[in-house]
């Protein structure tokens, strides 16, 4: 049987953005079903939204980088409703997203590399670089414990805390701050999640 701690766990703000999104991703995504689009179209429609603000940022654009990640984004959320209003949600389905996902993330902040680095900022490369490698292994701890029977998504930043951190400190062109933030928190949530981990399997044994 599964090991969860979502009986231990608050909401995530994740969990409660989807819980009252719902209705209004459900009416998108049913309409974008009817015009015939498919979901792994807006999937990639995502990924391609975040080169096209990655290559603004790498331009050292932050606001208009920040803009269009800010537009595209959102429409990561529907792949999945779309995919679940069609009956067709699937494990490959799934996992296509979460690594597009991963892609998505990556672009944004090795254009930030990029960017401190061709400036020379060595603080502002080095946050961007922790932001990312936060960033992965926070998912990374939830996928390899799930392929381990556990579901373990507690934390600070999961992937929605980011970018509402991300995308204003784009839009403010205060990026540096942006990644700060978010190097400490990813993986305070990353260590978090392994502690947590390593209590349930301590558990599972006993």
């Amino acid at each position: 049987m599964e090991q969860s701690i979502k009986k231990k766990e608050r909401l995530t703000l994740t969990d409660f953005a989807r819980v009252r999104l719902k209705g209004t991703l459900d009416a998108i995504g049913g309409f974008l079903n009817r015009l015939g689009v498919l979901p792994i179209q807006m999937t990639y429609l995502g990924l391609l939204g975040h080169a096209l603000g990655a290559f603004f940022l790498w331009q050292g654009d932050m606001t208009t980088g920040g803009l269009v990640i800010l537009v595209l984004a959102p429409v990561d959320a529907l792949d999945g409703t779309m995919a679940r209003l069609r009956g067709e949600s699937s494990q490959w389905g799934a996992f296509v997203d979460s690594t597009v996902d991963r892609y998505s993330e990556l672009f944004v902040f090795g254009s930030l590399i990029f960017y401190f680095a061709s400036t020379g900022n060595v603080w502002g490369a080095l946050f961007a670089f922790l932001a990312a490698s936060g960033s992965v292994l926070v998912s990374y701890v939830r996928a390899r414990a799930q392929s381990l029977g556990f579901d373990i998504k507690i934390g600070l930043l999961s992937r929605l805390e980011r970018y509402l951190i991300l995308i204003p400190s784009l839009v403010f062109n205060v990026p540096m701050y942006g990644m700060a933030i978010i190097a400490v928190g990813a993986h305070i949530t990353a260590l978090h999640r392994i502690f947590a981990m390593r209590r349930e399997v301590h558990r599972k044994q006993e």
